[in-house]
């Protein structure tokens, strides 16, 4: 039987007191110390390419897919998380999700050759994907509805961190210690969270007699978005989306998502992911929203850095280091939008998070060679600002409305947004920035995409710094039409606060 709650502690579902108590606050970190690792890991590899290129004599198009390889297994085990919750248990697949995802860190800081690292990565995906689903939805069901707002916002803060000290710690480890240490990290932080977790994550009976794994659901929705992801990846290296393969997987994955929401349809709650969720309008509405803003801030993460490094010349690990007012921003707003997200409803806070997006990132979309470094880290902490009030009270309002039984299996379906729309949003932008300095200036593209624009010698960037500024410029026009755009969404999420959440829970619409 699961341990009683003290009388100073929310109940299970949560009618106590709106102040997290200091179990659910230690809960919170212990998660806090699994999600963080695999969200440093989806950037902390991007400022190595060059260098694991050169160990394994590879070129850029085979070792790229030590990120997408990494990439397209987190999103293809996402969908199947919702229902190991509910079948096993969030503590029994928390646990799992850890062990896979240290071996993964492990073989592939032991990688003999590209072919072993590549598959490696994969295994390390897969247990990255599990994590910050698994542990939101544990953190929801302790928290309950009345503090989703807070304990979102303890669990949203490696989310937003993670793209800024990934690259600083990537760029230093590559630097000074050895690429193999990109990987090696995540043991000592591994065994720790494992630690934790065994110690703190709660043996309450989370497990359900939960129907059979969708197996047809299985064989659709996952290998549909690996294809369409995949398909995203390739566009930035084959000259666009006009590109005859890149469309075919584009098609293929579209094919087969759609094939799922058919077969979702029919066998309902039986279903990998029960679209039938999208009815409730809070969730539909919280999902476009955070669809866009996996791409507004995925893709700007592609930007920023990249303009840095090439535009003003940069390092790996100076670049990451002028990120950081970024994470700045992010760290002081969260707490303070979980409380307004709380009381008053993810709708008088959201919108306002996406007007501080859009201020700050008028500034690189008018940026030249000569913007002083000032303006950008301004600019860049109001994006933080921004980001913290928009990313995690939009994914808390997307799960008042359900009820508990239906909360795992949303949650992963709003981490598979996320990850979606950030491969769109870094698909998207990388294919305008490519064609940008095409046009401008053709023999630096080196054949378009980021990797040629990386090996431009000091003296000829100095030269074309002026033109290189001005394909980002127009890039980062896109980034802010696509964030201004959130807006339409954002206005639609709910305007009221916990009392109106509680009555929602209890009449389960979705259960």
């Amino acid at each position: 039987m699961a341990e009683s709650p003290s009388t100073k502690t929310a109940p299970p579902g949560g009618s106590g007191g709106e102040r997290l108590d200091r179990q659910t606050i230690v809960l919170g970190l212990v998660i806090v110390a699994g999600t963080v690792m695999a969200i440093l890991d989806t950037t902390i590899v991007n400022v190595a390419l060059e260098t694991l290129g050169r160990d394994f004599s590879t070129d850029l198009a085979t070792i790229q897919w030590v990120i997408t390889g990494y990439l397209l297994a987190m999103g293809s085990v996402i969908p199947v998380t919702g229902w190991a919750v509910d079948r096993f248990g969030g503590r029994r697949v928390w646990l799992t999700s850890i062990v896979l995802f240290v071996a993964g860190s492990v073989l592939s800081g032991s990688a003999w050759n590209i072919e072993s690292l590549i598959v490696f990565r994969v295994l390390q995906g897969l247990g990255g994907g599990m994590l910050m689903p698994t542990g939101m939805a544990i953190l929801t069901m302790a928290a309950g509805p009345r503090r989703l707002g807070r304990i979102m916002s303890i669990v949203g803060v490696p989310m937003l961190l993670g793209p800024v000290l990934g690259p600083v710690l990537g760029g230093w480890l590559v630097e000074d210690v050895d690429w193999r240490w990109i990987f090696f990290v995540n043991v000592p932080v591994g065994a720790l969270a494992l630690a934790l977790a065994w110690w703190k994550v709660p043996r309450g009976r989370e497990a359900h007699a939960a129907s059979a794994l969708d197996l047809r659901g299985l064989a659709l929705l996952p290998p549909g978005f690996a294809l369409l992801i995949y398909g995203l990846s390739t566009a930035s290296r084959n000259g666009g989306f006009g590109n005859a393969a890149t469309i075919g997987w584009l098609v293929a994955g579209a094919v087969l998502v759609g094939l799922f929401v058919l077969h979702s349809l029919r066998v309902r709650e039986r279903s990998l992911i029960d679209v039938r969720l999208f009815a409730d309008r809070t969730f539909a509405t919280a999902a476009v929203t955070v669809t866009l803003v996996g791409m507004a801030l995925m893709g700007s993460m592609l930007l920023i850095p990249l303009f840095y490094q090439t535009a003003h010349g940069e390092g790996a690990f100076a670049a990451g280091l002028l990120l950081a007012p970024q994470g700045i921003g992010a760290a002081i707003a969260m707490p303070v939008a979980g409380v307004i997200t709380d009381r008053f409803g993810a709708g008088r806070i959201v919108p306002v998070g996406i007007v501080l997006l859009v201020i700050g990132t008028v500034p690189f979309a008018l940026v030249d060679a000569g913007t002083s470094y000032w303006l950008l880290g301004g600019a860049l902490l109001v994006r933080g600002l921004g980001l913290g009030c928009t990313m995690m009270p939009t994914m808390s309002a997307a799960l008042t409305t359900l009820s508990r039984a239906a909360v795992s299996r949303a949650s992963s379906t709003l981490n598979i947004l996320v990850q979606f729309g950030g491969s769109v949003g870094t698909a998207l932008l990388a294919v305008i920035l490519s064609q940008e300095i095409s046009d401008r200036v053709p023999r630096a593209a080196g054949g378009g995409g980021a990797g040629g624009v990386g090996s431009i010698p000091e003296q000829v960037r100095q030269q074309i710094a002026p033109k290189l500024a001005e394909a980002f410029g127009s890039t980062f026009w896109v980034a802010l039409v696509l964030t201004a755009v959130m807006i339409v969404p954002a206005l639609m999420l709910p305007r009221h606060g916990a009392e109106h959440r509680e009555e929602a829970d209890a009449a389960a619409p979705l259960a």
